[in-house]
């Protein structure tokens, strides 16, 4: 494997006319695809950048991202995705951070790419019809900028949570050995396959098990621009989508939304990733939509497939499966030896599918990865005497009540049995005397009636007396980021709610 891009390049080689990408009314072959990126290399490589330049890409689920990001890898660039919705000041972070020389921007949030480019001194490079007509008057660039396989391919920010975002470095190697593993092993697509893209491609998920594996794998890719559950359960009918990939608020809203007449009977495949999907989810989904879920885990310094309930084995509902092929895994506590069979650590990955490093922070990088390999991911989980992995909890959400470890984890999924229950977060409250307290944000079904003491004394009757959530408070929605996730360090716990 050299260049990331040659997969396009095999691809318009071997089924030229078979359509590759679809949003909406617009429709891209995969000899379109792949001549458009060509383009692409070119006006870069007439604009000054260089192979090892990064160059930032700061659109929605458009074919024009899919044609940009392999015509930035084609020129031997690095690409830097990022989300639509940054304001300049985030833009300048990513882009100086990167010493990025150029962005392309959807002309929708030009202004504030704009902005955030001339901050870093970094060339905007908005995608309007002028771009648009300078890329298809280019000549096509012979065939791509010769890379190595641990050359850097895209460095992808991770959510900064725990102080500023860092730049996971992601190889070439890397992701396309991510990215065929998953096509060959675990969704087993191929050319007749229909991918729906609806999680967003400037993320891991999205990027390498969605555009990545649809490329490998030589089938189509139906992009959503915004994740909305009407226009994808319209799209899974006119399309006939055969491979869902979505993150479990995606799949709780499409259990609301889903209507008689809704025609899903093409789906195959289902996977779920991004955040731990609560088992009444999945019985209610294949109840609906006789579709297979498939949990995974990963992160964006894991390529991001790292452990998935592999089609050949048995499933095992609650759990993230057992590592892919080519990846170990393994528990730890905290003094670094190795958990027992059954009891919560650390999960440490090590693999083919680890990051370069982050982004000019060696520090960092050794903190993350130690000498023998081993990635630390933050998540605490558990094995069971099989080698079936569950995901517990963040090391970060855990809350500590009264000196009693509460993994939020385990009272969602009592929360989400509830049948008024249609979205729910654990989050831990300051307590004068405990330190923290279990507080429960709940989004109900439309209709629902159900109180807050019923929502409590439901969970109360269903999980040891410390686990409860004395607060319960109710909300319209739950916050969630780009990838769908509920982000749980966005919600505002209300100064007076009922406590119990």
């Amino acid at each position: 494997m050299a260049n990331l891009s040659q997969n396009l390049v095999d691809a318009a080689a071997a089924r030229p006319d078979h359509l590759a990408l679809k949003c909406g009314d617009a429709t891209y072959s995969y000899a379109e695809f792949d001549q458009a990126a060509a383009k692409v290399a070119t006006l870069l490589a007439e604009r000054g950048i260089a192979p090892g330049d990064r160059v930032g890409l700061m659109l929605p689920n458009v074919p024009e991202f899919a044609i940009l990001f392999y015509g930035i890898l084609r020129a031997g660039a690095i690409a830097v995705p990022m989300n639509p919705l940054l304001k300049s000041r985030e833009i300048a972070f990513y882009l100086g951070n990167t010493s990025a020389k150029a962005i392309f921007a959807v002309s929708t949030f030009a202004d504030e790419a704009k902005g955030g480019a001339e901050a870093s001194g970094a060339d905007c490079l908005v995608v309007d019809e002028e771009l648009k007509a300078a890329i298809a008057a280019a000549a096509p660039q012979a065939a791509p900028i010769a890379r190595d396989d641990f050359d850097t391919a895209v460095i992808l920010h991770t959510s900064g949570t725990t102080g500023k975002p860092k730049g996971a470095e992601l190889t070439h190697i890397g992701l396309h050995r991510n990215a065929e593993i998953t096509v060959r092993t675990l969704i087993g697509a191929n050319t007749d396959d229909v991918l729906m893209g609806c999680l967003p491609l400037f993320h891991v998920f999205g990027l390498t098990c969605g555009l990545n594996s649809a490329v490998i794998a030589q089938a189509s890719l139906t992009l959503i621009p915004r994740f909305d559950p009407i226009v994808v359960l319209d799209a899974i009918a006119a399309d006939k989508v055969t491979v869902f990939l979505g993150v479990p608020t995606m799949y709780s809203a499409l259990i609301a939304a889903q209507r008689p007449t809704d025609d899903t009977s093409s789906l195959r495949t289902c996977v779920s990733g991004g955040a731990a999907l609560p088992a009444q989810v999945i019985t209610d989904f294949e109840a609906n939509f006789n579709a297979v879920i498939l949990e995974g885990y990963g992160l964006s310094e894991t390529s991001p497939v790292a452990c998935f309930n592999h089609p050949d084995k048995e499933r095992r509902p609650g759990t993230i499966g057992t590592p892919i092929e080519g990846v170990q895994m393994r528990t730890v506590d905290v003094n670094g030896n190795e958990a027992a069979v059954g009891e919560p650590g650390e999960i440490q990955i090590k693999g083919h599918n680890i990051m370069k490093g982050y982004w000019q922070l060696p520090e960092k990088t050794a903190e993350a990865i130690d000498a023998d390999g081993w990635f630390s991911t933050g998540d605490v989980g558990t094995k069971d005497a099989d080698g079936y992995y569950r995901i517990v909890d963040r090391t970060k959400d855990m809350i500590i009540r009264g000196g009693m470890n509460i993994y939020p984890r385990e009272v969602e999924e009592v929360l989400y049995e509830h049948p008024d229950v249609a979205a729910a977060a654990v989050v831990g409250v300051p307590h004068e005397t405990l330190g923290e307290d279990v507080g429960a944000a709940v989004q109900l079904k439309p209709g629902s009636e159900s109180t807050e003491d019923e929502i409590r004394t439901y969970v109360k009757e269903r999980v040891a007396a410390y686990k409860y959530p004395r607060q319960v408070w109710f909300v319209e929605a739950l916050p969630t980021g780009a990838t769908g996730k509920i982000q749980k360090r966005d919600i505002v716990v209300p100064t007076t709610i009922s406590e119990h």
